[in-house]
């Protein structure tokens, strides 16, 4: 996992230790604010960013990677959570947020971070809530962002789409016509016009005209 992609250096070097002190994180975006929670207590800073210690109120499924391209989703589940955070679930518009899991690296049983990468980047797009008398439990279901590989894209290389995605831009505006267009390679268009590939071609062929007509004097 050393070489992976993305990873600095500092990172790198804790990996190559026999003995590790690992924390998850994770970062949910949702509309109006983004919750920040890591699997230890008190305050981890990643990234300029504090997230809030949930301990083993926080869980989350099996990590998938391969060197295959394909997708595989991560399930996140939150346990006793407070308010705030069920409304978050309630209330949210939450579907097809990002959502990001990072893995830190701290030292000396406290919560400074000696590195930190990214294991996993997708969106959320279901939330499940079981209510109990500990407190709720929200089960978020993400899918990872290459599953977008498999649907179809409805861009094409036309002017239309190029305007929608860079409005103004002209680099595809005589597309149309190029698709129509006809060349006559070897031989001059008609009405001896012709494309200039055909007008070198039948250079040529004067010149091999004016090779047989030297033969036939000799």
């Amino acid at each position: 996992m050393a070489s992976r992609a993305g990873i600095d250096t500092k990172t790198a070097l804790r990996l190559a230790q026999d003995h590790q002190e690992i924390k998850f994180a994770i970062k949910a975006e949702f509309d109006t604010d983004t919750l920040r929670l890591h699997t230890g207590g008190g305050t981890l800073s990643i990234n300029s960013e504090n997230y809030e210690g949930a301990g083993t109120l926080l869980a989350i499924s099996d990590i998938e990677d391969s060197k295959e391209l394909k997708s595989a989703g991560v399930t996140f589940q939150l346990s006793g959570m407070d308010a705030t955070v069920l409304g978050f679930a309630l209330s949210e518009n939450y579907q097809n947020r990002p959502i990001t899991l990072f893995m830190a690296f701290t030292s000396g049983g406290t919560n400074n971070v000696d590195g930190f990468m990214t294991l996993y980047s997708g969106r959320m797009m279901q939330a499940d809530i079981t209510d109990s008398s500990s407190g709720a439990t929200i089960t978020l279901q993400t899918e990872n962002r290459l599953i977008d590989l498999r649907r179809p894209s409805n861009i094409r290389y036309t002017n239309e789409s190029q305007q929608y995605l860079y409005s103004g831009d002209t680099s595809l505006d005589q597309i149309a016509q190029v698709t129509q267009m006809q060349l006559f390679w070897g031989r001059r268009g008609e009405g001896g016009g012709g494309s200039s590939m055909g007008a070198v071609s039948s250079g040529g062929g004067a010149g091999l005209a004016e090779h047989d007509d030297l033969t036939s004097r000799h």
